[in-house]
């Protein structure tokens, strides 16, 4: 039996005036979000990265070419602070990953540029992190992976995430 449920039945036994159902879902989404984090980071991790530092890599990379986007656009996409972004991207653009460039347009505003060799890495990352995530769904069949990618939607919709 998985703790989830073993919690849920002892709330079942203490307070049985109480619906803990939900728990069951909302407990288990926490615990595999939990599970999977290492998972993902370890992928990250043998190409040098943190799970931040591929998620700018990646938004620029599925932007298409050029592979440029603003901070201001990073930081949206990305769903952090412009902050975050700025400390991201001084960690890729030291390691020759990313390139700041003034814009053309506009001298105040700058860009964000995916270099060569950053476009090379995200590629060979993305291509391991799909691989792992595939792996990490080995238990589950397509149709399976399709209604719960449809659920969980849902969810999140719900949720305004």
């Amino acid at each position: 039996m998985d703790h989830v449920r073993t919690v849920h039945e002892q709330w079942l036994t203490e307070r049985p005036d109480l619906d803990t159902s939900p728990m069951l879902v909302v407990g288990r989404i926490h615990r595999v979000a939990a599970a999977l984090t290492p998972e993902l980071e370890d992928v990250f991790a043998r190409f040098g990265l943190g799970e931040g530092e591929f998620d700018v890599l990646a938004t620029l990379r599925r932007h298409g070419a050029p592979f440029t986007l603003t901070p201001g656009e990073l930081a949206q996409r990305t769903m952090v602070t412009s902050g975050a972004v700025s400390k991201r991207l001084d960690r890729l653009e030291a390691r020759g990953l990313v390139e700041r460039r003034a814009d053309a347009s506009d001298g105040r505003s700058r860009s964000v540029h995916l270099t060569p060799a950053g476009r090379e890495l995200v590629d060979d990352a993305m291509t391991a992190h799909m691989a792992n995530e595939e792996r990490l769904l080995a238990a589950l069949t397509t149709r399976d992976r399709e209604q719960l990618a449809r659920l969980l939607a849902r969810l999140a919709e719900s949720l305004g995430a």
